[in-house]
């Protein structure tokens, strides 16, 4: 029988580093060339502790390593996601285990389609859990508390990894190996799951997500489809017009500093743009705004504010889902 006295929290396994299991207790590189992986069920079965925060239901949804997660598979989770908060008004919130060559994606777009204001925590591990000095297990502990907590609803989509709770919107994975990989470059993390076992704040994201967007996912069937070409020193339109002839329905640059790209780059750019299909810039810089300025706004480009490149391609996608008109597609790169 559940608990009356805890918090119920879904725990949804998708797979990654965090269920994976390697040749020995020192292997950190080659454990995903195995194909070993432990299950949602047996993850939890590792920190019994869990118990004692939640009455936890448990499912695997996916065992997959992240870079084999597509759009398909991100509609099909925050549908089941939905349906979980839909069905089941005693869930107090939602973890997702995941990999974290793509758990940032992957959160984002659950940021901009959940339709609740309950906690969705996404978490991963850098070790995977047969290795010495593991992160797996401290990192489903604490996605659990904080998805347990009341006081994290209304904060969108977060990620835990490291003890420190991020944004969605912001957090990005900055290192290969180390387990402070995931971070916040221009913002910094939101709070804590700290060692006493408390869950704290010091700040809420301001843009718009969760139960607040325009996007409605219960009846997509397929993501429309937008690729991110990449500027660096002498890029002509080679890649550009491939992916033009292959079908995309948008483009979002990945561009030098500002947004301004090699010439040759910016003019196949700028024949996509004219020729209808919306053309999002951003920058690889890895921090700092795109800004509307007079010569993007002339040329008909989209910018994409201070989102990152990947980023910037799941708000396009499903800015495609509601309208091709690039003025309001400018004014959801800017809301969300």
């Amino acid at each position: 029988m559940p608990s009356v006295n805890k918090p119920k929290v879904y725990l949804v396994g998708t797979g990654g580093t965090i269920s994976s299991i390697g040749a020995d207790r020192m292997d950190y590189t080659n454990y995903s060339y195995m194909s070993n992986k432990l299950t949602i069920h047996e993850m939890l079965a590792r920190v019994p502790e869990a118990g004692e925060i939640a009455d936890i239901q448990a499912e695997q949804f996916l065992n997959l390593g992240s870079p084999d997660v597509t759009p398909d598979h991100w509609l099909q989770l925050a549908k089941r996601i939905n349906q979980v908060f839909r069905d089941d008004p005693e869930a107090a919130g939602v973890v997702v285990t995941h990999g974290t060559a793509t758990l940032e994606e992957t959160a984002y777009f659950l940021n901009l389609t959940v339709k609740s204001s309950k906690p969705v925590v996404v978490t991963g591990a850098m070790r995977p859990p047969s290795s010495l000095g593991t992160d797996a297990d401290v990192n489903l502990i604490d996605a659990i508390r904080v998805a347990a907590a009341s006081h994290s609803a209304g904060r969108g989509v977060l990620t835990i990894l490291n003890n420190q709770i991020q944004a969605a919107r912001d957090v990005t994975k900055t290192n290969s190996f180390r387990v402070e990989t995931f971070q916040s470059i221009d913002f910094g993390f939101l709070g804590y799951a700290d060692s006493d076992k408390e869950v704290v704040f010091y700040r809420t994201p301001d843009r718009a997500h969760t139960n607040n967007t325009e996007f409605d996912i219960d009846n997509v069937e397929r993501m429309p489809r937008v690729d991110v070409p990449f500027a660096y020193a002498g890029a002509d339109g080679t890649v550009i017009r491939a992916l033009v002839e292959a079908g995309v329905n948008g483009l979002v640059a990945a561009g030098l500093g500002s947004g301004g790209s090699p010439p040759l780059f910016m003019e196949a750019l700028k024949e996509v743009s004219d020729s209808g299909l919306p053309v999002v810039i951003a920058t690889h810089t890895g921090s700092g705004r795109v800004m509307l300025t007079r010569r993007f706004t002339e040329t008909g480009y989209i910018v994409a504010d201070n989102l990152a490149p990947k980023k910037a391609r799941i708000l396009l996608m499903l800015a495609l889902t509601v309208t091709s008109d690039k003025s309001d597609i400018q004014r959801m790169m800017l809301t969300y």
